[in-house]
């Protein structure tokens, strides 16, 4: 699942919610300055973050697949940098701020 929205509009606390619905029971944290985490549960959960990378260009061609796997269910913030890579995608989200603490969130 790809989740997209500016700075602040509730990324990681939907993927900390997906998680916790996946039986996920650890700390989900968002993984900015690492690229990623694995999270045990039922299913592992894989929590990328690809917010400091431009694109993959530089970087190497296998960075993301210890995370993106068949048996993994995968969470992808600022999946721009990353586009092509994600070619089974199930869902985007979108997430916007109309305010205060209201979002607006789009599932695709």
């Amino acid at each position: 699942m790809l989740v997209s929205g500016e700075l602040g509009s509730g990324k990681t606390t939907f993927v900390r919610g997906a998680c916790r619905a996946l039986g996920v029971e650890g700390p989900v944290t968002s993984p900015t300055f690492t690229v990623g985490h694995v999270l045990p549960g039922p299913t592992e959960v894989a929590h990328l973050d690809l917010y400091r990378l431009g694109s993959l260009a530089g970087e190497d061609p296998a960075l993301l697949d210890d995370y993106l796997t068949g048996e993994r269910i995968a969470f992808v913030e600022w999946p721009v940098a990353g586009e092509e890579a994600f070619e089974r995608v199930v869902a985007r989200v979108l997430l916007e701020h109309l305010g205060g603490d209201r979002r607006r969130i789009t599932i695709e």
